[in-house]
């Protein structure tokens, strides 16, 4: 139940995010939820289960999926996360300002000596 709640409100923040840079919506609101199961699924489970293999005295089969899919959550957030942050900043820097210059007509623009 807490992965459906977790994996909407991953969904819907790539949705409003998509939807201010007037970007596909929908493919990005799949991709961030594609990028919390890849973070959680290869990278944590990677780390996670190298851990315990090699560094601990028990094994993987010891925990339930429960557990273990709990353990994996912080990697899964951590990876939306951050893609969440890299395309802003990358959307953020290719959106072009475009000045109404309607507004500034009869203005005095002041000339610095």
């Amino acid at each position: 139940m807490l992965s459906i709640i977790l994996i909407y409100f991953i969904g819907k923040y790539f949705h409003q995010l998509a939807s201010k840079y007037l970007q596909n919506k929908w493919l990005y609101a799949i991709l961030g939820v594609l990028s919390y199961y890849i973070g959680s699924i290869v990278i944590g489970g990677l780390i996670v289960g190298l851990f315990m293999e090699f560094l601990m005295n028990s094994s993987i089969d010891n925990y339930s999926n429960r557990s273990f899919g709990l353990m994996l959550m912080p990697f899964g957030i951590g990876s939306a996360c951050l893609f969440h942050y890299l395309l802003e900043r990358k959307w953020k820097k290719s959106v072009v300002l475009i000045k109404d210059e309607i507004d500034d007509i009869g203005k005095n623009e002041a000339v610095d000596n």
